[in-house]
């Protein structure tokens, strides 16, 4: 039976030295790189089911190739990203998830936690790849959703107003386009994140009011001011309808 694959992310040479005999004894397959660029051009060649990154690199520091990561084109942006850091605060995790990573532990940490955390990401539902048959597929596409201005190329995976492309990662898009699926219908934070995920949103998590700020800075005229994407009051989100 084929290993799961892993990729470490990390310049700590003693920490790595340690997580690759770990995980490698737990019965993965682990690859390491020290910097973010040789990590990026690692996964264009070939896509590992989760992504071990630290924080603190040099040159390209642990946010900039989460933000990269989940820019890249087909599997590679859907891996699933660990994120280690010594930085503990919370506001520190928030904004490590706002930018794409699925979890977030901080240093130091137990090797059996960090095992079981890449067990628990590993077990939820990921997005699925196109199918072989592409021309069945392509026939079948899913058709843009309209509001007004503002249009979501489910196949494509843009987003516009007026036809100017708005700028979301990759969990941002299916945040709205989740939204955008059920118009006029309230969510709840729990009923996003469960159909975004496959996992149902832990009592402290509030990344996802992050992430529906930025949402809003995208596609909103004044995101102080939202008319696409209301907020209701001690339930969650609803996406309106009826837009200018």
């Amino acid at each position: 039976m084929t290993s799961t694959r892993l990729l470490l992310i990390d310049d700590d040479v003693r920490l790595a030295a340690m997580v690759v005999d770990y995980l490698k004894a737990a019965g993965y397959a682990l690859d390491h790189v020290s910097d973010g660029e040789q990590a990026l051009t690692q996964l264009a060649q070939q896509v590992p089911q989760l992504v071990i990154l630290d924080w603190m690199l040099p040159g390209l520091d642990g946010l900039e190739v989460c933000r990269r990561i989940r820019m890249l084109p087909g599997a590679a942006a859907r891996v699933p990203i660990l994120m280690l850091s010594a930085k503990g605060d919370p506001t520190d995790r928030i904004i490590g998830l706002e930018m794409g990573a699925d979890d977030y532990l901080p240093k130091p940490f137990e090797p059996r936690e960090l095992l079981a955390r890449i067990r628990a990401v590993l077990r939820r539902p990921m997005p699925v790849d196109l199918p072989v048959d592409l021309p069945a597929a392509l026939s079948a596409a899913a058709p843009p959703l309209r509001f007004g201005t503002l249009e979501i190329d489910r196949d494509a995976r843009t987003v516009s107003v007026d036809s100017r492309p708005c700028e979301l990662t990759a969990y941002q898009f299916d945040l709205l386009q989740v939204l955008a699926e059920r118009a006029g219908r309230v969510l709840s934070r729990e009923q996003i994140m469960e159909a975004v995920r496959g996992r149902e949103l832990e009592a402290f998590d509030r990344s996802i009011d992050v992430h529906m700020g930025r949402i809003r800075q995208a596609i909103e005229a004044d995101p102080k001011a939202p008319r696409r994407i209301l907020t209701v009051r001690g339930v969650g989100y609803v996406f309106a309808k009826q837009q200018d």
